[in-house]
């Protein structure tokens, strides 16, 4: 049986994997200059990394590398496996619309979580 995972690892997690692909675009993708001339154009760098990142992780290993930090994995809602390369898609791009990944329905599932038929579970 799985508890529920508190809006705390959660947001946790997701500021994990931001700011990781922010420094990477920062570090990598943003041209040259001082840090706050780079910083200022690292977002949509940030967001694609984001984006590959998040997918590519949830496909391939049911996490994100904020979801391992925080102990956290993404299942299918409904048999508990591994999610499919859809329901990873589906869930990737709401996560990128930061608006489905921070409303939550009576039960606690975020929209991402509900049009990808997906849920997040604590692992041991």
């Amino acid at each position: 049986m799985h508890r529920d995972v508190s809006l705390g690892r959660r947001f946790g997690a997701i500021t994990l994997d931001w700011l990781a692909s922010y420094l990477i675009a920062i570090v990598f993708f943003s041209g040259p200059g001082t840090f706050l001339e780079r910083t200022a154009h690292a977002g949509t760098p940030a967001l694609i990394l984001f984006f590959t990142e998040y997918f590519l992780l949830i496909t391939l290993q049911g996490a994100s590398a904020g979801h391992r930090v925080f102990r956290m994995r993404i299942v299918n809602f409904e048999d508990g496996g591994r999610p499919t390369i859809r329901q990873a898609l589906i869930r990737s791009i709401l996560m990128v619309i930061v608006i489905t990944a921070i409303t939550y329905d009576e039960n606690g599932r975020g929209i991402h979580e509900r049009f990808s038929k997906t849920k997040i579970v604590l692992t041991h």
